[in-house]
């Protein structure tokens, strides 16, 4: 369940309400949110354009580049993403600004007073407020990352979009998107490429990334049987990184800077909010204001360095929520051959060695920390050498001053309490 916390008596008082809620076992559809969102008045189908954006490492970067792009060019945003790190408003951006605390306890108790005898869940809930709140105030384009998967995901009462996209694909949330379930690919990747593109629309563009044969056929076919109009990297689209960042496709070329957000893996995300642009017909942005939109994104807890701050007593320590073999990955590929201390906090149901093994030869020094209000894995579980700290305080005072950079992995939800202690909210 995603906690939830607010400052404000009002907002608070809807999210102990959420709280209440939860996925029914064993049910999965769209049937819920249908009828929620009928009852409400179909926001949804009163929207602005939509980019909808699917995948399992890089979606939120990829809104993110969006957002900044669609800004330069002076088009007014909204975006809808999740988690949440600090503040459940940071889910809900309204025409470019989180949604302020009177609005959003008054749309959340609306929704909540519709769907008393639906058995809604909290996501479900939050995706309705979020739409609902989007369709009454003007804007030029939506931004929408996926919750969880994509064909059975809320955000996917969505009928049409100007784009959808699919970033990375990689194996996470096995209990819900490997479910068995008659008629879906037996091979784990090819199930979850089946997962994400359950997004594909009708005469909508899909713009991809090109993956291991298994999902990228689980896509085509995906396309096809929709009658989406597919666009994959390598065969309608490309980038190469020169000097910058150079763009490719059917339109032309683009040279572009290299993003300000830090690793490889940006670059890419990067890439795809391009071709997510360069393959619509709703709203037109131009290539300077791209380039100035991959200068300009943010999106916090992803090898985010820390502000100054209470936490950060001068030294270099870098923040990322990443907690599945991908964002391993890419963190050994930010960090190789530079030694670093690591604190790390994972859920229960996520797995060590996704964060540890690819970091072994960078490690100097390993403390565990409990993920604060989740069920959270022991010292024991990341082997020979871990010691274990009761919070992240305590165990960045155990580290020498030694001038290696410290590293925070391994949750969101562990990223949110550290952005909270260094009082560097997410805006």
């Amino acid at each position: 369940m995603d906690f939830a916390k607010s400052d404000d008596p009002a907002v608070q008082a809807q999210l102990d309400r959420l709280a209440q809620l939860s996925l029914p076992q064993g049910r999965f559809g769209l049937d819920t949110i249908r009828i929620l969102m009928s009852r409400l008045g179909d926001p949804h189908l009163r929207l602005p354009p939509v980019f909808h954006v699917a995948g399992t490492n890089g979606k939120g970067s990829t809104c993110a580049f969006l957002r900044a792009m669609l800004e330069a060019d002076g088009l007014s945003v909204h975006m809808a993403t999740s988690p949440h790190l600090v503040r459940f408003n940071e889910r809900i951006r309204i025409a470019g600004k989180l949604i302020e605390n009177k609005h959003l306890s008054a749309l959340l108790a609306e929704v909540l007073d519709q769907s008393d005898d639906l058995a809604p869940s909290f996501f479900e809930v939050t995706i309705a407020a979020t739409f609902l709140a989007f369709s009454r105030t003007p804007a030029d384009a939506c931004v929408v990352e996926v919750g969880l998967g994509g064909r059975f995901d809320a955000t996917n009462v969505i009928e049409h979009p100007a784009v959808c996209g699919i970033a990375a694909l990689g194996i996470d949330h096995e209990r819900f998107l490997l479910a068995p379930e008659e008629g879906t690919p037996d091979i784990p990747l090819a199930r979850i490429a089946f997962e994400k593109s359950g997004i594909a629309k009708p005469g909508c563009p899909l713009v991809t990334f090109n993956y291991p044969d298994e999902a990228e056929e689980e896509i085509k076919r995906a396309a096809e049987r929709t009658g989406a109009l597919l666009a994959m990297r390598g065969r309608d689209w490309d980038i190469s990184a020169i000097a910058g960042m150079e763009y490719r496709d059917k339109h032309g070329e683009l040279m572009l800077p290299v993003p300000t957000l830090p690793g490889d893996h940006q670059m890419q995300n990067a890439a795809l909010a391009v071709a997510m642009l360069r393959h619509q017909n709703a709203v037109t942005v131009s290539p300077a204001a791209i380039a100035q939109g991959i200068r300009t994104a943010r999106w916090p807890a992803r090898l985010q360095r820390l502000s100054s701050g209470p936490l950060t007593g001068g030294r270099n320590i870098l923040l990322d929520g990443g907690h599945n073999p991908d964002a391993g990955q890419a963190l050994k590929r930010y960090f190789a051959g530079q030694r670093l201390h690591l604190i790390i906090g994972m859920l229960a149901n996520k797995d060590p060695a996704a964060i540890i093994e690819p970091l072994s030869d960078e490690i100097a020094s390993l403390t565990v920390v409990p993920v604060p209000g989740q069920e959270s894995h022991g010292v024991d579980a990341f082997g020979h050498g871990a010691t274990s700290a009761q919070d992240v305080p305590a165990a960045l005072s155990a580290i020498a001053l030694d001038g290696l950079p410290i590293l925070v992995a391994g949750s969101l939800y562990l990223a949110g309490e550290v952005l909270r202690l260094n009082q560097e909210l997410p805006d």
